[in-house]
């Protein structure tokens, strides 16, 4: 792939919800950064249901954190 393709594929990738969604929540929260994520992955391992019942949250509490690691770790990706 060309540099100026890759440079245009780059910058296509911040132009999502995601990405902007990443970038608000590190903006707003950078002390919450390592927490979400680590959060996150261990909803990923442990599904929504039993991260849920194990911290006695509601599986849409869940969802949200998931989410919001996620789009974290992809606006992390994107602009590094």
């Amino acid at each position: 792939m060309a540099e100026r393709d890759t440079r245009e594929f780059l910058e296509s990738l911040m132009d999502t919800s995601l990405y902007s969604m990443g970038a608000y929540f590190s903006d707003r929260h950078p002390d919450l950064v390592d927490e979400v994520i680590g959060q996150s992955v261990e909803i990923e391992e442990r599904g929504l249901s039993g991260y849920a019942r194990d911290n006695a949250l509601t599986v849409e509490e869940c969802f949200e954190t998931l989410l919001t690691g996620l789009a974290v770790r992809y606006y992390k990706a994107v602009a590094s």
